[in-house]
């Protein structure tokens, strides 16, 4: 059985993914899940407006980012 697929990560496991930004800076996107949900909703609305993004540093680590407010 194969995993769901993550509406904030894709195919990258939750746990692979850690916030770059805000009060939750260097928690995975799994623990916010897990710990504010009412957070996790919010981040999944940003992902869908495309207000978010996941990039993937120099040394490896995928992180969510918010886009600059223009």
């Amino acid at each position: 059985m194969s995993e769901p697929i993550s509406p904030i990560t894709g195919i990258i496991a939750e746990d692979q993914v850690f916030l770059d930004f805000g009060e939750h800076e260097g928690k995975s996107v799994l623990e916010i899940c897990d710990t504010e949900p009412e957070f996790y909703d919010f981040l999944i609305n940003q992902k869908t407006s495309g207000l978010c993004r996941i990039k993937r540093n120099s040394n490896k680590i995928f992180t969510l980012f918010m886009e600059p407010a223009h």
